[in-house]
């Protein structure tokens, strides 16, 4: 029975992400969105904006739920000049598979055709998903209010032409009761099966027989019991680390060289599906959670803190960077949260922002308004706890390879 339990742990973990993607699929269907085509959000991510956790406020997202499991799709980027412009496509366990857009493709679009494992392919710019289902996901950045339209110009050329596909049955969520949601991964695996490199996990998993079709029935109470022991461990497990993991630098996590493109490293992989669902791999952004002087990587909202970047230590990226800031909820997601100014992040393209005289930068932290010599400079704060995460997108080499690091969030 220990191995059962230890099954139901490492199953749960490595079901999570198709089970967070089956509920993202649902939750979007359910408001409209069709299979196979794009639907365009032109408006940036609020504190109403609840369906992903960890949005930017920065981009404007353009998302697809993909099913080529009824043929290819066609994708077609419009050109972007300097404007940043990326593509992500996921598979169904959330790997990154292909990243189009600035870093990759260039500034001048392009047309892309999109096929699953086992579609006969030819021909040019051709994209082999390791899965029928895909989730695509595009980002284009806006500049500022008097960039909207300019920016929503460039998104609605992002379009995808292809066979219709019938919605996917609506899968159980991660709450769920385990047999539910065990049936509900042993379906998801049947329509988008391991890669070959799982091999050595989905034997050990094998004594729950989600590979040749789940049947709860089976298991004693006795059993059942260790399979549910399992699951909490699981669950626990997927909390203690996220986007950076549990190792800070000067109060700041790095993220693992695995994220967004996860390989064998499964535990991590759950983690980012719990708390950063669709994070792109560090080469196109990387993502650093500030560590917060409360349990859970949380700040006291009570208190003022503050950022400050030496005149020569400004984060090294090639297109921006930006500083968010989140309420966390009951089971370790991140939302926006309300405030006066209607300013949920701020970076170098914030509009006023201004830096000392001698090029040094500092940024204010907290529910009290700093008063108008700061006000520019304020990332304001609920009073009650909340996270801060830092995204630095198509960063230099020395951020990818750790020889900048970000100063530390202190009590002003």
């Amino acid at each position: 029975m220990a191995d059962l339990k230890a099954a139901a742990r490492e199953a749960w973990l490595y079901t999570l992400p198709l089970i967070e993607i089956a509920t993202t699929r649902t939750r979007v269907l359910g408001l409209g969105q069709q299979m196979n085509v794009f639907t365009h959000v032109r408006r940036l991510a609020d504190h109403r904006h609840r369906a992903v956790t960890t949005p930017n406020n920065d981009t404007y997202y353009s998302t697809a739920q993909v099913d080529l499991s009824h043929g290819p799709v066609t994708i077609s980027l419009p050109p972007s000049g300097d404007r940043y412009l990326s593509l992500a496509l996921m598979d169904a366990y959330t790997n990154n598979f292909c990243i189009l857009g600035t870093r990759t493709t260039g500034p001048d679009g392009g047309v892309f055709k999109l096929v699953g494992p086992n579609d006969a392919a030819e021909g040019a710019n051709v994209i082999r998903s390791p899965t029928n289902h895909v989730w695509a996901l595009a980002r284009v950045l806006v500049d500022g209010p008097h960039d909207a339209e300019a920016a929503q110009s460039v998104q609605a050329g992002i379009s995808m032409q292809g066979p219709a596909a019938p919605p996917p049955p609506a899968q159980a969520a991660r709450s769920a009761h385990w047999s539910d949601y065990f049936a509900s991964a042993c379906a998801l695996m049947g329509v988008n099966p391991p890669p070959p490199t799982d091999r050595a996990l989905l034997s050990r998993i094998a004594p729950l027989g989600l590979e040749e079709g789940f049947d709860p029935a089976r298991f004693s109470p006795a059993e059942v019991a260790e399979i549910e022991a399992g699951i909490a461990e699981a669950r626990k497990d997927a909390r203690k680390s996220g986007l950076g993991g549990n190792s800070f630098i000067d109060g700041w996590s790095y993220p693992e060289p695995t994220l967004g493109n996860f390989g064998q490293d499964y535990d991590y992989r759950a983690a980012v599906a719990l708390s950063g669902l669709a994070a792109l791999p560090p080469v196109e952004a990387v993502y650093m959670r500030a560590e917060g002087n409360l349990p859970g990587g949380l700040y006291d909202g009570t208190k003022n803190w503050r950022l400050h970047f030496g005149a020569d230590r400004l984060i090294p990226v090639n297109s921006f960077w930006s500083l968010s800031l989140y309420e966390a909820t009951d089971d370790g997601q991140y939302f926006f949260a309300e405030n006066p100014l209607g300013r949920f992040a701020i970076g170098d393209r914030t509009e006023g922002l201004t830096y000392n005289d001698d090029g040094s930068l500092d940024i204010w932290i907290g529910h009290e308004d700093p008063g108008e010599a700061k006000r520019s400079n304020w990332l304001p704060a609920p009073a009650a706890p909340f996270a801060l995460f830092m995204r630095a997108y198509l960063p230099k080499p020395e951020l990818l390879v750790g020889r900048y690091r970000l100063p530390p969030i202190t009590e002003a």
